[in-house]
């Protein structure tokens, strides 16, 4: 609360949106707001919070020619959650996660898939959802919009999935949350 008291930041929960947690912007009057969707479980809640004002200290601090995802955000976005991980805050299964995502600061906690899997444990309402990874190979599956791919091989850290309709492949973080469909029986 002192970190929204200090730098006078407009807090804003919303609905959920689909590509972000949240988000912070500086408007052009130099008011700071930051928004965050309202779904979250509360650790991922306070972590995205967190997310979102190292922003604001970063380019604080730095100056607004910085990196969005930079050195100086990274270096300011540990600074500000160390206070945090620690049991009193956080189940102490996630702490092993946080401990390491730490170590290098993603640009978003969904592509650190082990802590991304960790969190949603704790979810309020967890969806009826799979993850890439818990599909075969050569399984359908649908995802947000309602577009239908098929599951390739992992590439290094991330799924090749063919999209049926234009046959365009597009590559999946093993994290990523999707409807099964249908598992395809005739081959790869």
């Amino acid at each position: 609360m002192s970190l929204i008291q200090t730098h006078e930041v407009h807090l804003k929960i919303v609905n959920t949106r689909v590509t972000r947690h949240g988000d912070y912007r500086r408007n052009t009057q130099g008011k700071h707001a930051i928004t965050i969707n309202a779904s979250l479980n509360p650790y991922r809640f306070l972590m995205t919070l967190i997310h979102e004002m190292a922003h604001l200290v970063a380019f604080e601090d730095f100056g607004y020619h910085i990196k969005p995802h930079g050195i100086e955000w990274k270096q300011t976005f540990r600074n500000l959650m160390l206070p945090f991980i620690r049991p009193e805050v956080f189940p102490l299964d996630l702490l092993p996660y946080l401990a390491r995502h730490f170590k290098n600061p993603k640009a978003s906690t969904d592509t650190d898939a082990a802590l991304s899997v960790a969190f949603s444990n704790y979810d309020l309402n967890p969806p009826q959802e799979n993850y890439i990874f818990e599909l075969s190979e050569g399984t359908l599956f649908k995802i947000y919009n309602g577009k239908i791919f098929k599951k390739g091989p992992k590439r290094v850290k991330r799924y090749e999935c063919i999209e049926m309709s234009s046959g365009k492949t597009y590559l999946f973080q093993p994290n990523a949350k999707v409807s099964f469909l249908i598992a395809d029986n005739h081959g790869k």
